[in-house]
């Protein structure tokens, strides 16, 4: 019983750690200002025509997404997938008012801020999944159309980020050289982290997992 409380608080802990950096590497391409992920193309481009801010359009869209994918899966999401929706938003404005987060002068500065940010990004989400507590509503989408049409995840995440991003350039969101960047290099840097992520979380998890059972039989 305590070995379980123990490792469900150690998974939780990890989630939001990997949604506190995954939020600050959106932020960072945001700030780099080359232009965005195609959902960040969107958010963005809300924002220009509609106010709020930009991560509560990331909340916004993110309630229509995870009800989509849930009328198409026909099953409620794990409360992750909720905790993300909100969290992420809250993150992204809480750190786009940190006032040393500047947007660099020049263009290798913006360019660089742009790659730290897209790693960063990576990172962060390979540290969110890795702690198995729920997929974000995007996620939670793509797998339920896959489930759904038989297409193959390439596929279906290829077609979801071109429409996004088509209507997000519509609303004027922040469409350039960094866009093209991202795109590219998303999938791949996002193949490197979440595998390195869940080794290294699964590795913790067991570490924990033999510590405490050594206390707990230490205490009996």
């Amino acid at each position: 019983m305590a070995n379980n409380m123990t490792e469900t608080i150690f998974k939780w802990v990890v989630y939001f750690i990997g949604l506190l950096i995954m939020s600050l590497g959106i932020v960072l391409t945001i700030k780099a200002e080359l232009g965005v992920s195609s959902w960040d193309v969107l958010h963005i481009g809300l924002y220009y025509q509609f106010g709020l801010t930009i991560g509560s359009w990331t909340i916004i869209t993110g309630v229509f997404v995870l009800l989509i994918a849930t009328i198409l899966m026909k099953r409620v999401p794990q409360l992750g997938a909720f905790i993300n929706m909100i969290t992420i938003g809250i993150f992204i404005d809480l750190y786009l008012l940190l006032p040393f987060l500047h947007t660099p002068h020049s263009f290798l500065g913006q360019l660089l801020m742009l790659l730290i940010g897209i790693v960063v990004l990576c990172y962060g989400m390979g540290l969110y999944i890795s702690a198995k507590c729920g997929a974000g509503p995007r996620d939670s989408l793509m797998m339920a159309l896959v489930e759904k049409t038989g297409k193959s995840i390439t596929v279906i995440r290829g077609s979801i980020e071109i429409i996004v991003l088509f209507f997000g350039w519509l609303l004027g969101g922040p469409v350039f050289i960094g866009t093209i960047i991202t795109t590219l290099s998303l999938g791949y840097m996002a193949g490197v982290m979440i595998p390195f992520c869940e080794k290294s979380t699964d590795k913790l998890f067991s570490e924990l997992f033999k510590q405490n059972k050594k206390i707990f039989e230490k205490v009996c």
